[in-house]
């Protein structure tokens, strides 16, 4: 006997045994138990999804010998034919060959005779949207009024190519794409069956590229099982699929997160030397991004303990607001890869985009003005300490808040952070200490514990010793650094608008047309 393909030999033989769609299968067979049965019927899906399947079951449901049920007993006549393919009274039509009204005007008067073996005659008209706009309008009047003993089943891929007047005389059913968890389950159940050694993790493979395509799935596995010698085993699987395995990724992680750009290429050259697709290697890294941002954001979201575990010692390591830029930079280099001279110099770009644009960890820089360079002075010469008489906690002094202003510029603090910075002032400092004042009309910045955490690790690393930082919403004393800033462009475009009055041609031009400046579009250079 000859070898039958996965695809075809566990195609699904009734509602049972059917993988997904549960919403489509529960309101068929509510349909089918209380003899609620309309006369045409459309389904609606991507490839591989389970169409025709489902058709050729409702086929059988409407046959069986022992009635109508919406559980076939698959022994009489009757479902054996339709399983085999033979059954007279079931008329399956490509309409991608069959587009010509011709054609359909033909099928559509056999219609008229009754079924010769069946309780009804069902015809399946698959890809119904390559039919011709002629071919539609002749079906229109039947698919309206058909006979007693007519169904029709309409599949396609494609539902917006298919006539509103055609749509509003089907029962509509949207076949959704597999969840990969279904996928793997089903092929788990499949190797079992056929005794074929695999591993769990292939299979995710196996599930992913597939695309929500159970049919593609299992042609994949097909050509698994060939490419592993009757074995299935996650590096053959990656390297026949050419996909990019979990050590190559978090290594980029790994260099990312080190700022290294010699680690970072050298992944890239030895996924080049594999031949490995760049183009799944960017849409994988950028399916990293988005799990690592889940278990900043929501760590619940991560079901399975192990990769949350994992995933969570990269989230320490990536900033937030970073991750949200990788994340876009791996999406957008996904789509210019197309336009790169090659996809491995395409992809070596987007890598070191994302090195270029990692915020640099701040370096320890001294409070205050920087300090002019000081000569060793040998220890016998050195004067004697001249205890100090400041207290250990001072108030905020204008010196302090100068200090304040002139820390955070050479900090270089990005995002939420140098907001929460900027709306501060230096409220009290002591020994391993900082007090900051917050704005009163900006404290939801403190709704971010992150955003305050990071900026006691910068202060942290500026004064080369751990600093406690606590923040308190109060009326701001003196001048935070945003208000500053505001008062200087403030007074920036003030002297602009003072320069352009006085302009001898805008004078001329408001006298001779009497007309006036508008402010608000003066931008100070």
């Amino acid at each position: 006997m000859s070898y039958q393909v996965l695809a075809r030999k566990w195609r699904p033989r009734s509602f049972e045994t059917l993988v997904g769609q549960e919403h489509v299968v529960r309101a068929l067979t509510h349909a089918l138990d209380q003899q609620r049965l309309h006369h045409a019927y459309l389904f609606t899906g991507t490839r591989g999804v389970g169409k025709t399947t489902i058709a050729r079951i409702l086929a059988k449901a409407l046959n069986c010998e022992i009635g109508i049920t919406s559980k076939p007993c698959g022994a009489c006549s009757s479902c054996q034919e339709i399983d085999a393919g033979r059954f007279v009274d079931l008329i399956e039509v490509d309409a991608a060959t069959n587009t010509k009204v011709d054609e359909m005007r033909q099928l559509l008067e056999n219609a008229a005779y009754a079924p010769t073996r069946g309780r009804f005659k069902v015809y399946v008209i698959d890809e119904v949207h390559m039919l011709s706009t002629s071919a539609f309008n002749a079906m229109l009047k039947t698919l309206e009024e058909p006979p007693e003993h007519i169904k029709f089943i309409l599949a396609t891929t494609d539902p917006q190519k298919i006539p509103v007047t055609v749509l509003s005389r089907c029962l509509q059913f949207n076949l959704k794409q597999m969840p990969q968890g279904h996928i793997v389950d089903h092929l788990a159940r499949i190797l079992e069956a056929e005794q074929v050694p695999f591993e769990p993790a292939a299979l995710r493979h196996i599930a992913k590229g597939a695309a929500g395509s159970m049919r593609d799935a299992l042609s994949l596995l097909d050509q698994a099982i060939a490419h592993g010698a009757g074995r299935v085993e996650e590096a053959g699987v990656r390297d026949m699929l050419g996909t990019v395995g979990e050590d190559h990724l978090f290594a980029l992680l790994d260099a990312l997160a080190a700022r290294d750009v010699q680690a970072a290429l050298a992944v890239a050259a030895e996924m080049d030397a594999r031949s490995l697709s760049f183009d799944s290697a960017l849409q994988e890294l950028a399916t990293l991004f988005h799990r690592i941002a889940l278990v900043q954001m929501a760590p619940g979201a991560i079901a399975d303990d192990a990769e949350r575990t994992r995933l969570a010692a990269c989230a320490q390591r990536l900033d937030a607001e970073f991750l949200q830029l990788c994340y876009q930079i791996a999406i957008n280099g996904r789509s210019d890869l197309a336009l790169a001279p090659d996809e491995y110099s395409g992809f070596l770009m987007t890598l070191m985009r994302l090195l270029a644009f990692n915020p640099e960890t701040p370096s320890a820089l001294a409070i205050g003005p920087p300090s002019e360079p000081v000569a060793h002075v040998p220890a016998a010469a050195a004067p004697a300490a001249v205890p100090s008489a400041a207290p250990a906690r001072t108030a905020a002094a204008p010196a302090d808040v100068g200090g304040w202003h002139g820390l955070l510029e050479r900090l270089k603090l990005g995002g939420m952070v140098r907001e929460l910075a900027h709306h501060c002032e230096l409220a009290a400092q002591e020994e391993g200490a900082i007090t900051l004042r917050l704005n009163p009309a900006h404290k939801s910045l403190l709704i971010n514990k992150q955003s305050q955490d990071k900026l006691q690790a910068a202060l942290t690393t500026h004064f080369g010793r751990p600093v406690r930082l606590s923040i308190e919403v109060g009326e701001i004393n003196g001048e935070t650094p945003a208000q500053r800033a505001e008062l200087a462009r403030t007074e920036k475009h003030n002297r602009a608008i003072e320069s352009l009055e006085q302009d001898p041609f805008v004078r001329g031009m408001i006298e001779t047309f009497d007309a006036t400046i508008n402010e608000q579009s003066i931008k100070p250079l």
